[in-house]
């Protein structure tokens, strides 16, 4: 489990899909996560779906309309998530300059 959540994009499309207001069309996600490839998103969307964090709702239109809703099992997550990303914005410039040190080697 732990795998999972920690992977490059799960963070991303959880946070992201809360800043959206908890519930966002996959094309809606695909613009809030910079860099994540359709079938990259697919997968993490499918694998949050599975695990229980997402609801896929598919409504019957033409074209298809497929939204993702966050349950209260994935909004749970935000909560310790949050704390990560409160260090990140605390300590990103520490981390830059530590690099950028390392990299001057």
């Amino acid at each position: 489990m732990l795998t999972k959540i920690g992977d490059k994009w799960t963070i991303f499309v959880v946070l992201s899909l809360d800043l959206l207001g908890g519930r966002a069309r996959f094309s809606e996600l695909e613009r809030a996560v910079p860099g994540i490839s359709q079938r990259m998103l697919s997968s993490t969307l499918k694998n949050l779906e599975r695990d229980g964090m997402v609801i896929r709702e598919v409504f019957p239109e033409v074209p298809p309309r497929v939204e993702y809703e966050m349950t209260e099992l994935g909004r749970r997550l935000l909560h310790p998530t949050q704390g990560l990303v409160d260090w990140a914005k605390e300590n990103w410039e520490q981390v830059r300059e530590a690099q950028s040190r390392y990299d001057e080697r």
